[in-house]
């Protein structure tokens, strides 16, 4: 082979291996980290790093579903993109908002009130693009199925350290018990006494009540029909 063909062959060669390299995409994944992440360690920041896969469209959410042993109820939000809010779902929770900047990674981070006792945490994590497309890390262990969008791929995993001697299980978040709702009084519901109560209340601080009133002055109508019923037939 001339010096001029392996000179080719290796031009080649090396413009190939460029394109391919080129056409695979970025191994993009979720990362959770923490420090102190140990078995039973109490309020624990958790950091989560979201890498986008998208040259298109920007993360607008992220929803991570919690491991066996942390309730969404021990979970509070500490920081994450501008304008992204905080909410708990049944298996953990989202935090979401205006979409970051394409091909921006999304960065959020939690407090949890306690980790359970275990060797690893597995979080599994839909992200959301602002043209609808979702990236599943729910894979446990590797993954076959490539990074494409909508695709299963590896769940972000949290190593944890035993738990340190004396450590125990506190108890579980107490429920905000429900505040009894006072019955309302005649004065709050706007509502007034009924004329008759008034009358009573004002006759029985005078003394007498209403009934005893009129009874006084029926006997003085018919003290008056007798005593004009008496000069009327002196008179004849």
């Amino acid at each position: 082979m001339s010096r001029t063909t392996r000179r080719l062959a290796v031009a080649t060669a090396a413009a190939a291996t460029a394109v391919l390299l080129a056409a695979v995409p970025a191994a993009a994944h979720v990362e959770v980290e923490a420090d102190g992440a140990q078995a039973l360690a109490q309020d624990v920041e958790l950091t989560f790093t979201a890498e986008s896969e998208s040259a298109t469209a920007g993360i607008t959410q992220l929803r991570v579903i919690l491991p066996k042993g942390i309730t969404p109820s021990d979970v509070t939000y500490e920081d994450g993109p501008a304008g992204w809010k905080f909410a708990t779902t049944d298996d953990g929770y989202t935090v979401k908002g205006p979409a970051v900047k394409v091909g921006g990674d999304a960065e959020h981070s939690v407090v949890v009130r306690q980790l359970p006792d275990a060797k690893e945490l597995v979080f599994k994590t839909l992200q959301t693009y602002s043209d609808g497309k979702v990236d599943r890390w729910i894979e446990l262990g590797e993954s076959d199925d490539g990074h494409g969008h909508g695709h299963g791929n590896e769940a972000p995993v949290l190593e944890l350290k035993a738990a340190a001697p004396g450590a125990t299980t506190v108890s579980p978040t107490p429920s905000a018990s429900p505040t009894p709702t006072p019955t309302p009084t005649a004065t709050e519901t706007g509502v007034s006494p009924t004329p008759q109560a008034a009358d009573t209340e004002q006759d029985e601080d005078s003394g007498l009540s209403t009934g005893a009133w009129i009874g006084i002055g029926a006997a003085l109508a018919v003290a008056v029909v007798l005593v004009v019923r008496r000069r009327g037939g002196a008179q004849q």
